[in-house]
């Protein structure tokens, strides 16, 4: 135990590259009167969740929220980080050439009326003693909303690897898919006028974890079910194949490039500050976090005093003996992929209405982030996926807010090997021997 926790300092310790570079946030404000006539009266700056070469300003003129996307040549550390290279905003997408060409030269023009951009008007007080800390608090703030995601989808692996004892690596395309049934459906209900309407938003949710929940249900039926027996990692492979063909064949159903959802509930509320920095939420990130909250004691609740939840239980300890006292082991394995299915989906809605720039590549790279959550939580156990979850949500966050971004992959997955080498069963999982 106290290597464990030596381990966890050491971790801790090196938490977390640079921030929201400032000069690319100045340069993509000034885009912003290209497309504004009105004038500007609040806006935000995050950064993309995979390509960090994007920097995405959400701003408020005349009561709507709107947003632009500015793609530099490299990331706050790189060469080209000034360099602009792609601009999308929520009306038009990414720029054609020929716009974006006209769009620079605008930018050589500078016209007077435009020439006092939106964030020259933002005044900030002397840094306090007390600056360091809310930026600390701040970035624990956006560590929630990463953590939501990655916990959710760890869930998904960790059920089925309970009772199964293998990993189904397509788990990230189900959040793939999820995503991009998620941005099609919000740019319709954007069309409506219900974008931003909460009955709206949660029926498209519930569908959205339906529709995908089936695919799990099907994945098992048609493809694992027939594996169920074999003590060779043909499973493994099998579920690499199928990562690669739901990839491919969203690629050629969708196209390959990328689907910006219009924001919701993109309120923004201050919750601290002292004049020169002020710690602030979204609307939408109190959303994620009850989203999250209420799956996780949903899912709680059915497994401790259901039915299947005791069915699952009893697969876990020992399917042969499960399957001797009746339990039916083939619908509780299809039911566990179907909500793991509907899990991923739940993720899938966050990056795409949270983050945005979803596209047919979204889950591969999440899908080993939530792999490694789990298993760093402790994978078969259902406490253990949502603070491996919170742990590595924490991790590159605070590591993006600090240090160099382009490592907190590399980060994220050393602590994961860290944790094969000391404790391979996790923080909260049990060791045994499976035969995977």
């Amino acid at each position: 135990m106290p290597r464990i926790l030596l381990l966890l300092a050491a971790s801790l310790l090196l938490l977390s590259g640079c921030g929201i570079d400032a000069d690319q946030d100045l340069l993509c404000r000034k885009l912003i009167p290209a497309f504004e006539s009105d004038p500007i009266t609040d806006a935000w700056t995050r950064m993309d969740a995979e390509d960090r070469r994007i920097v995405r300003v959400d701003y408020q003129t005349a009561g709507v929220v709107h947003w632009i996307a500015c793609r530099f040549a490299g990331t706050a550390t790189e060469a080209g980080r000034t360099s602009l290279e792609a601009v999308a905003t929520d009306r038009t997408g990414w720029l054609s050439p020929i716009r974006f060409a006209m769009l620079e030269q605008w930018v050589r023009i500078k016209p007077p009326r435009h020439d006092a951009a939106p964030a020259a008007t933002i005044v900030r007080s002397p840094p306090t003693a007390w600056t360091p800390w809310l930026f600390l608090l701040q970035q624990i703030v956006n560590a929630a909303t990463v953590a939501c995601v990655y916990g959710l989808l760890a869930l998904g692996y960790t059920l089925v690897y309970a009772i199964l004892g293998q990993i189904n690596l397509a788990m990230g395309e189900l959040t793939m898919v999820g995503a991009m049934l998620t941005a099609m459906a919000a740019a319709g209900l954007g069309m409506a006028g219900w974008a931003s309407w909460p009955p709206a938003l949660l029926a498209m949710l519930v569908l959205v974890m339906g529709f995908t929940a089936v695919q799990g249900w099907t994945m098992d039926r048609l493809v694992f079910r027939r594996l169920r027996r074999v003590r060779s990692h043909t499973p493994l492979i099998v579920a690499v194949g199928l990562s690669v063909a739901y990839q491919e064949g969203v690629r050629l159903l969708h196209g390959a490039r990328d689907w910006w959802p219009a924001p919701v509930l993109a309120d923004r509320h201050d919750l601290i500050g002292d004049g020169a920095f002020t710690v602030t939420a979204l609307s939408s990130q109190l959303a994620i976090l009850a989203l999250t909250g209420g799956l996780y004691a949903l899912l709680w609740g059915i497994m401790q005093r259901t039915p299947f939840g005791r069915a699952h239980r009893a697969c876990t300890d020992d399917v042969a003996a499960a399957e001797l006292m009746g339990v039916d082991v083939n619908r509780t394995v299809a039911v566990t992929f179907a909500i793991g299915g509907g899990l991923a989906a739940a993720a899938g809605a966050v990056i795409a209405l949270y983050y945005g720039g979803v596209n047919f590549f979204t889950g591969y790279l999440i899908g080993f982030k939530a792999l490694a959550a789990a298993v760093v939580g402790g994978i078969g156990s259902v406490p253990g996926a949502m603070l491996g979850g919170a742990l590595l949500g924490l991790v590159e966050t605070f590591w993006s807010a600090y240090f160099v971004i382009a490592y907190k992959d590399i980060v994220a997955f050393g602590l994961l090997t860290l944790f094969l080498i000391y404790r391979p069963q996790g923080l909260l999982g049990q060791a045994r021997g499976r035969g995977d």
